[in-house]
């Protein structure tokens, strides 16, 4: 069977920001499960404007169709997500609602307070507004872990507890990727008969 797509949002865009180090090391843990090939979307990458903003440029036009489109081309989705005020940024809200994620899986790695949990949650309400599956499990990077990462005195290799999250989150990715993308090719068959 082929591998799944899957598509590495990386969900914030501040400067300086954290999401980097999570991203890279939970695209090495997918790409060794042998399930998924791994594509970084960094939402730095496109100029979004905001959703339905009438006075959005031409480029911002643009680039909000080359994201859908990568968003598309998709089986299954981990976000890197910052806890802000209690949620998830502005711009990876803004993100979700550039593109159509209907019936694919979406699990997260998260930072912040309480390990980014709150975000997550607000991520997941979400999620299921946009038809998305969201798995069980989650990598929930501690506050005292994220200072240790950010300041260089440890390395994700050194915290089991997050590989071990990482491990059940892939897993359950790869699950629900492998059904969905066959209920949506047998779904495709069904219409191209019709």
């Amino acid at each position: 069977m082929s591998k799944l797509k899957l598509g590495l949002l990386i969900g914030s865009t501040r400067k300086g920001r954290f999401a980097d180090l999570p991203a890279n090391w939970i695209g090495t843990q997918a790409e060794k499960t042998g399930a998924f090939d791994v594509e970084v979307i960094d939402l730095a990458d496109f100029s979004l404007p905001f959703f339905g903003d009438p006075a959005a440029s031409p480029a911002q036009t643009q680039a909000a169709d080359a994201f859908a489109a990568k968003v598309a081309a998709c089986d299954a989705y981990v976000f890197t997500v910052a806890e802000y005020n209690h949620s998830l940024t502005g711009v990876l809200k803004n993100a979700l609602d550039h593109a159509s994620w209907t019936r694919r899986p979406a699990g997260s790695v998260a930072y912040g307070g309480v390990g980014g949990a709150r975000a997550v949650m607000h991520l997941r309400q979400i999620a299921v507004e946009l038809e998305m599956v969201s798995v069980k499990a989650a990598v929930h990077i501690s506050y005292g872990d994220y200072l240790a990462l950010r300041e260089g005195r440890t390395g994700f290799e050194a915290l089991p507890h997050l590989g071990t999250a990482a491990e059940r989150m892939l897993g359950q990715l790869a699950w629900w990727g492998r059904v969905l993308r066959s209920a949506r090719q047998e779904e495709r068959s069904v219409e191209a008969v019709a």
